[in-house]
């Protein structure tokens, strides 16, 4: 499994524009868990902040290893999320991975996932930024 947590920076002056694509993704959850499916995507939690002048949005995700991308997906809905996440997230500043240290989960939702041993995909800590930017 694959556990991530990725922060991106929201554009400047876009907010309102986050606002509307948060709340339709709350309003279609049918099909937003229509898209998981291929992905392979067990949990997926979307998380906002406000720091200083920034905005990040958080991704934090438990994905199957041969998970499909977004990219690739057939379904429109993820079709508008590539969109807005290139009218609204900051590439230059890129995705920062944080890196997932200790992977805690009762017995019992690990084998719901069908997950043998959660703790074995935790990953040796590098000491450095992980900054995923597209190439230029």
């Amino acid at each position: 499994m694959r556990v991530e947590l990725t922060r991106v920076r929201v554009k400047p002056g876009k907010s309102g524009r986050v606002d509307e694509w948060l709340a339709m993704l709350n309003s279609r959850m049918d099909e937003v868990k229509e898209t998981l499916v291929r992905e392979e995507m067990h949990v997926e939690v979307i998380f906002r902040e406000i720091s200083g002048e920034d905005e990040f949005l958080y991704w934090f995700s438990i994905q199957g290893e041969a998970g499909a991308h977004v990219n690739t997906s057939p379904h429109p809905l993820d079709h508008d999320h590539i969109a807005f996440h290139e009218e609204c997230i900051d590439h230059d500043y890129g995705g920062r991975d944080a890196q997932a240290q200790v992977i805690i989960l009762p017995d019992a939702v690990a084998a719901m996932l069908g997950w043998a041993n959660p703790a074995a995909d935790a990953m040796p800590f590098e000491r450095r930024e992980i900054i995923h930017r597209r190439p230029g």
